[in-house]
């Protein structure tokens, strides 16, 4: 079974072209909405609210989580995986980071390239000190967007305010002329056609979902054996909060009726 792992509803940007991809795995989808959103949050918060969400995922049988969340990929993914991840055996975390520097570093054409993140992920440098290391003639121009994610979990994309906030952040980005653009949260996901509509043709905004997507068949591929396929191809949605307000989101996006269940275990010591 493979975990999809997410601060709310951002993930399901990425559990969608996952499932697209990858149909014939079991998934459970975790949204720590209660929690939300990480990028507030301090790198010691992030890592513990984490390392909760999977330890619940991997109680429940999954082998494989996916942090389909950038700032806990960014803040937590490298710690876990150092610290926290040794004592499970046959059991692996992969964050949404990585399969974006590959293919951005790829595309680009004249080495710059922009990434619009939460708060935390922006501080924490883990977009410009990847594209560096994997080529050192990238230059990064990074932008906090900290009111999108709050109006996104509030499903006011359409509201005439967003569009202005949305405006304003990309307006300083465009400035430097880049020709790839890295969403550097999930949830900014949901305003991918505005986005791409405020940057222009010109300039490549990348489709976090279909990537991440493409990048985990090529891991399963090799890692064949950590994860089966299932004949049953069950599809489980979990959430800290009100699963009402989960069920009619998750609905809206991956263009399905979904019914979650509300958990609190994340909060047990």
């Amino acid at each position: 079974m493979i975990g999809i792992f997410d601060s709310g509803f951002g993930g399901l940007t990425i559990f969608k072209e996952i499932e697209k991809e990858l149909p014939y795995y079991d998934y459970i989808y975790l949204g720590d909405n209660a929690r939300a959103p990480y990028g507030n949050h301090s790198q010691e918060i992030i890592y513990e609210y984490t390392k909760q969400g999977l330890e619940y995922l991997f109680k429940q049988g999954c082998h494989l989580v996916i942090l389909a969340c950038h700032t806990a990929s960014a803040e937590a993914l490298s710690k876990i995986q150092k610290e926290y991840l040794p004592q499970y055996q046959q059991k692996n975390v992969l964050g949404v980071i990585r399969p974006l520097i590959e293919e951005a570093s790829e595309l680009t054409k004249n080495k710059i390239i922009a990434v619009m993140g939460t708060k935390s992920t922006v501080l924490s440098n883990a977009y410009p000190k990847e594209l560096k290391e994997k080529n050192s003639s990238i230059k990064t121009k990074q932008k906090a967007c900290p009111l999108l994610v709050p109006l996104i979990e509030e499903n006011c994309e359409k509201r005439v305010e967003t569009k202005m906030i949305l405006k304003k952040y990309i307006k300083s980005l465009k400035s430097y002329n880049p020709d790839i653009v890295i969403l550097g949260c999930t949830h900014y996901g949901f305003l991918g056609k505005q986005i791409e509509k405020y940057f222009g043709k010109n300039i490549k905004v990348l489709n976090s979902g279909i990537i991440v997507a493409k990048k985990l068949r090529e891991y399963l591929r090799k890692h064949k054996d950590l994860v089966k396929e299932s004949k049953n191809k069950k599809r489980i949605f979990l959430t800290t909060d009100n699963n009402i307000i989960f069920n009619k989101a998750a609905t809206k996006f991956l263009g399905r009726k979904i019914k979650s269940k509300t958990i609190n275990k994340l909060y047990e010591k």
